[in-house]
């Protein structure tokens, strides 16, 4: 019998990501709008579930946002994705569902982690406060998922990825993470003619970038592991699994990045006002890797193939 599977988030960078891969497979691919389930109302959720009868589920429904949102919402942003991924997770378990993957963040991680972040590292000091709600959030489905799997002895897994980006993505020029929001700043001061552009912080902090198609292959490699392979790999209550490159740049080398993407000459300006967010954010992926996992994707290429799918949604 052909696998059927849910992906929670369709229509988001990383869950549209994942149909676009799984549709390439012998798999029935479930989807449904915010308007034909609302996934923050518990009973509407278990009746989907219990009707549908899933084999997997991929939870990549979530509330997102960059540093000024997080900021501007912090209530919105832990209730919402609490209530999605409990909800999900839940029903999961209430209809049956054999596996599950909870996609989370690299914010996960303390402000102060040693660098680069391995699992290990959860819940080992502070986070950062301009996305502590939406970090606790996740940190709550992972737990949820090793709770689930501890009590009644589900599948229920977690990735972490580090910051992401590529088609699909909010290219808000407020709301949005930083590579959309440039991608989109740069683009504007291009086609205006600007002479220059400016910026948010120092760009001195490093960050690692991840082009979405990669995760959504790491994301069906992980829900692919054998399940006696996946617990000799992680431990009960450590079950997260880190997806990344590898490696990092300085915001100041990424912005040099996008505006050559785009073809951007002018001046870049900075706004040391504005906060910068932890000084390093680099994953330790060796987990994943070791178990045969690998992007695909450098840098340079992914964001020419981000900028002419923005053009192309324009």
């Amino acid at each position: 019998m052909m696998t059927k599977i849910f992906v929670a988030g369709h229509n988001g960078m990383v869950g549209s990501a994942i149909c676009r891969q799984l549709a390439k497979k012998n798999v029935k691919v479930v989807t449904a709008s915010r308007n034909e389930l609302d996934l923050i109302n518990q009973n509407s959720v278990i009746e989907f579930f219990k009707k549908e009868k899933f084999d997997q589920v991929y939870l990549a429904a979530a509330k997102v946002g960059g540093i000024h949102a997080n900021n501007e919402y912090p209530a919105d942003f832990i209730y919402q994705n609490l209530m999605i991924q409990s909800n999900v997770i839940y029903s999961a378990y209430k209809s049956g569902v054999s596996k599950l993957l909870f996609l989370g963040s690299s914010c996960i991680y303390p402000k102060l982690a040693k660098q680069p972040m391995v699992e290990a590292e959860l819940l080992t000091g502070r986070l950062e406060p301009t996305n502590e709600p939406y970090a606790i959030a996740k940190i709550a489905g992972i737990k949820m998922c090793e709770s689930f799997n501890r009590q009644y002895g589900t599948d229920y897994r977690s990735i972490m990825p580090t910051n992401l980006y590529g088609p699909g993505d909010n290219y808000h020029p407020v709301n949005s993470h930083v590579v959309p929001a440039l991608i989109h700043r740069f683009h504007e001061a291009k086609i205006s003619n600007a002479g220059g552009v400016t910026v948010w912080g120092s760009g001195k902090v490093y960050r690692e970038f991840m082009h979405v198609d990669d995760m959504a292959s790491a994301s069906i490699f992980v829900m692919n592991i054998e399940k006696n392979i996946y617990q000799q790999k992680t431990y009960e209550m450590e079950s997260h699994i880190n997806v990344g490159t590898g490696s990092d740049c300085s915001i100041s080398d990424l912005t040099k990045a996008i505006s050559e993407a785009i073809g951007f000459s002018g001046k870049i300006m900075w706004d040391t006002s504005k906060p910068d967010g932890p000084p390093r954010k680099l994953m330790d992926s060796s987990l994943i890797m070791s178990m045969g996992w690998r992007p695909s994707l450098n840098l340079a290429d992914g964001l020419k193939d981000t900028y002419q799918n923005f053009l192309k949604d324009k």
